[in-house]
């Protein structure tokens, strides 16, 4: 098997991975400040390479997604598409920004996605509390956060080691 379809495999593998997690039961308090795991996963595969998942994947991983948790259909697929959008479409001018605009581009992404989840419960007429909204982009940015953090550590011992 080529380095590409090994990659392509692992990448849905770990997109299948985010939505275990997205219907994994948390305990009590807990519960609240669990992340979108999928939204981000999406966004940081999509500016570490994305083209890796695209945007029928986030359709897809979104779909999955309402199925698992009960939600409206398409709710979690439109809001995954509109950010994996935005993620794509800049990825080269933020992969340029330093980590604490990295870190408030991806609670930008984060918000947008809650908004629109918002948005959509609001026309269904289901209420949600705020803190139910808010808590997942301060857990997901923080998520987020770490990740690039030993992502690029990473590569930059590979650096290392490929000069050396």
């Amino acid at each position: 098997m080529s380095q590409e379809i090994r990659r392509y495999i692992g990448a849905w593998m770990w997109l299948a991975v985010a939505l275990a997690f997205s219907v994994l039961p948390w305990p009590g308090f807990i519960d609240i400040f669990n992340p979108n795991w999928v939204a981000v996963y999406l966004i940081f595969l999509s500016l570490a390479d994305p083209r890796r998942i695209g945007l029928v994947g986030a359709f897809l991983a979104g779909l999955a997604l309402d199925v698992m948790t009960g939600a409206l259909l398409g709710q979690n697929a439109i809001a995954l598409i509109t950010i994996l959008f935005l993620c794509m479409r800049f990825h080269l001018r933020v992969r340029a920004f330093p980590m604490s605009q990295l870190v408030g581009w991806a609670a930008i992404l984060l918000a947008l996605y809650q908004f629109i989840l918002f948005w959509i419960d609001g026309v269904i007429g289901r209420s949600v509390e705020p803190i139910e909204r808010l808590a997942p982009i301060f857990s997901g940015t923080l998520i987020l956060m770490v990740i690039w953090l030993l992502h690029s550590h990473d590569q930059s011992d590979e650096r290392v080691r490929i000069e050396a």
